[in-house]
């Protein structure tokens, strides 16, 4: 499977931007999706995850309340609506498949990943 993010861009913060993580080759349906993100000079960290229904989401502390993450299955795409945005929010955003149909912060259980998109928020 290979997995699309797009969406990022450049927003002055306060603004608000959307992701979304498509996929071709197969469907993720049956499987969690997450978003990570690398901003530069840092390792890369969780953001949020979601079950393959829907059900069960999780996010990092910094950014609960003002990220949400959503599914539409019938479009096979995850979106991450980004609110509130700020300068620290600045990085490049991945999203992940996981192996499983829950999610978690933990990289060891991502199967794909995608390719990254930029954001960046201005201050």
């Amino acid at each position: 499977v290979q997995l699309q993010a797009f969406g990022g861009g450049l927003v002055q913060a306060g603004g608000s931007l959307r992701l979304s993580c498509t996929a071709s080759g197969r469907t993720f349906s049956n499987n969690a999706v997450g978003w990570f993100r690398q901003a530069p000079g840092k390792e890369r960290e969780f953001v949020a995850s979601i079950s393959w229904r829907g059900g069960t989401t999780h996010y990092t502390d910094s950014v609960k309340g003002r990220f949400t993450i959503s599914r539409d299955n019938a479009k096979n795409t995850v979106y991450l609506q980004m609110d509130s945005l700020k300068a620290e929010d600045t990085a490049v955003y991945y999203c992940a498949s996981y192996r499983s149909s829950y999610g978690s912060w933990l990289e060891s259980g991502v199967g794909y990943w995608g390719k990254g998109t930029l954001v960046t928020v201005s201050s």
